[in-house]
């Protein structure tokens, strides 16, 4: 039986492109600062070829006199300057006298940023930074280009397909799978390629995986390996990831032995 795992996001409208990545720097006036900066929760932002992306920016931010809030916010890539993606909104709620959470929200459409960037759209993936400037209710403001990274990446897919099933005890079970990534370009998952992955195997009745083999991807993208089948279970694929495309590891593929 075919088992595939799925992760995939954005579609829609395009948005505004940042343009070369200065050196990082503040400047300002007064006492406000940042003091946090947390990206989506603290997780990646990944992005697939059709649905759109939503994600926030978090900052504290700490003034003597109070603070008014965002008045810049701006995400990305460190390489190559490039940025598309929607600056939707923000709000800002008070902690302390002094000290606010604000929180901008983004969201990324895969489907415009071919036409908004004069690169290889699948350059964007990588490591990003933000930039905001901060102000406060006694007219404070501070300007930082560098307040924090975080990984863009793309979106990934990865099947397990196990045969014969069931298989005789002692017999051999070819264990067969696909890695793919979202392209930006095309809008398609495309194979990826020379890309090492862990075969992982369940025995029936345990609680975790243990990793059989590490197995190097095709040109196409796909997974072909042989084992003995000692024990009824489950066999899957985990893909741990790289700087540009999103960890998976594929739902299982349960066997019986005859």
């Amino acid at each position: 039986m075919r088992r595939t795992a799925l992760w995939s996001t954005a579609s829609g409208a395009v948005a505004l492109a940042v343009l070369g990545a200065p050196a990082a720097h503040a400047e300002g006036k007064g006492d406000i600062r940042v003091t946090k900066t947390v990206v989506n929760n603290g997780g990646n932002v990944i992005v697939g070829v059709h649905d759109v992306k939503t994600f926030p920016v978090t900052f504290t931010v700490r003034d003597n006199s109070g603070v008014k809030g965002l008045s810049h916010v701006s995400v990305f890539n460190a390489k190559n300057g490039y940025g598309p993606g929607d600056w939707t909104g923000n709000s800002c709620h008070k902690s302390t006298s002094t000290t606010s959470v604000c929180t901008a929200v983004f969201e990324e459409h895969p489907a415009g940023f071919k036409s908004s960037v004069d690169i290889d759209p699948n350059a964007l993936a990588g490591t990003w930074q933000v930039n905001a400037t901060v102000q406060a209710r006694d007219g404070d403001y501070w300007i930082h280009d560098d307040l924090a990274h975080f990984d863009f990446k793309r979106a990934s897919t990865l099947t397990t397909d196990a045969t014969p099933e069931p298989v005789a005890k002692g017999g051999r079970l070819t264990v067969r799978g696909k890695l793919a990534r979202a392209d930006w370009s095309d809008l398609k998952y495309h194979g990826y390629t020379k890309q090492n992955v862990r075969l992982e195997f369940k025995k029936a009745g345990a609680s975790a995986y243990t990793t059989v083999k590490t197995v190097r991807t095709s040109s196409t993208g796909t997974l072909s390996t042989t084992v003995t089948a000692t024990a009824p279970g489950t066999w899957r694929w985990n893909f741990p990831g790289t700087h540009t495309t999103m960890a998976i590891t594929s739902a299982g593929d349960t066997v019986a032995l005859r």
